[in-house]
Parts: structure tokens; sequence; C-alpha cells
């Protein structure tokens, strides 16, 4: 078996895809590189350096920023590190306030342009699981292994559901479903880098298939490369 040196995965909102890269980065013995983080970085950077979400002043600072993304220097639960210009911002990126603009932000294209050459950059080091919603078609559609995880929006938003109350937020079943199918709407739209399966992707479905299923599937298909 041929370990591939880099694994794209790419997928809906909670089709599972975060946790199946998170595993298989584990088993791998590779970098876990979620690339939503680095929308998040570029939102944070907005919101601490503009006074307005401007699409045309946001894409400037996201073509000035540097963000990184490294292995896990602290051991404080994280799953790695995000660097901006140097500064660990880790979780600073998870604030309820970049939570509520992340999405404005990284629907413009001229962010996207700008963070696809960066996780290009941290991709093309190898020994990485990448996770996102382009990364087989768009980042790096040289992959050794591209992975694209589906699941039903209902089961998706079930899942979701189930976090929302684990944490103790109020929010009902049909918000996030109707929030979710408005999502994808928008991901596999929007004209730079829509949500799609890679024309080499395997596509696996997560619907009634536990975490651990899914990564055995995959590990199956290691065994082919």
């Amino acid at each position: 078996m041929r370990i591939p040196c880099i694994v794209a995965i790419d997928g809906p909102a909670a089709s599972g895809k975060s946790t199946l890269a998170e595993k298989l980065a584990d088993f791998l013995g590779y970098l876990y590189f979620d690339t939503g983080v680095m929308y998040r970085a570029v939102t944070l950077a907005a919101l601490r350096e503009l006074d307005t979400l401007d699409e045309a002043m946001v894409t400037g600072l996201a073509e000035r920023i540097d963000i990184d993304v490294r292995p896990p220097s602290v051991q404080d639960g994280r799953k790695y590190d995000v660097l901006m210009n140097g500064e660990d911002v880790t979780w600073q990126i998870r604030c309820p306030e970049v939570d509520a603009n992340v999405s404005q932000v990284s629907a413009y294209p001229g962010v996207r342009r700008a963070m696809t050459a960066q996780q290009r950059r941290i991709g093309q080091r190898g020994r990485v699981v990448m996770v996102g919603r382009d990364i087989g078609t768009v980042v790096l559609p040289e992959a050794d292994l591209k992975i694209y995880l589906d699941a039903s929006v209902e089961e998706r938003a079930r899942r979701r559901y189930l976090e929302v109350q684990q944490r103790g937020e109020n929010i009902s079943y049909q918000s996030i479903l109707s929030s979710m199918k408005k999502r994808d709407q928008i991901d596999s739209t929007r004209e730079v880098a829509p949500l799609r399966p890679a024309d080499d992707a395997v596509i696996l479905n997560s619907d009634g298939v536990t975490a651990e299923e899914v990564l055995e599937q995959v590990k199956a298909l290691l065994a082919d490369c």
C-alpha cells in the first residue's frame, strides 16, 4: 500500500467530512487541515482592522495577510495551530462575531482566490488531509486521493440539531434545516469554486453510517492507492 501524500475531502455542511478528515489524519500521522479556518481568520482580521465588510476592502486584506496552519503546539484541545501574520489565533477565530460573519466573507470571490493560493502552499508540503468544499476541484486537483462525503440534507440537519441541543442552544430543527438548504444553495451555485465532486473523486454517503464505518471505507481505498 502506497500511502497518499495529499488527501482531499470535500462535501456539504455536516456530512461528517471534518470528523472523517480528523480520524484519517490521526491514522496516517498527517496534518489535519480544515480549510474553513482560513476564512475564519480573514473574517477575524476584517473585524479587527476594517470598519466595514465591504467586498473590495476585505479582499484587499485577504491578499495582504499571511495565514498558516501547523500541527498543534499546545495541548489545549486544539487540532492544529492557526497563525495569522505569526499570531496564534486558533481560538479567537471561534468567537461569536466570526461565526456571524464568516459566511459573507467566504462568499467573496477575491477572498476565495487569495485563500486558495495559501491553501495550496500549505497542502503542497504533503502529508496532509485537507477538508473543505473545493479541495479536490480547485485547491489541490493533484491530490492523491479525493473523497466527496455526502448525506441527505435532512440527516445533516438532524446531526446539527443534536449538536446545538448538547450545547444548550434553543434552535429548532426546522430552522436548522432551512438554513442548511440555503447554505447548500449558496455553496453549489456560487461563481467561484462551487461545491461539487471532482471528476475523479470517490463519492461516499454517510446516511445511516457511523463515523468509524466511513473511516474503514476510506482505509480500504488507501489499500488500492
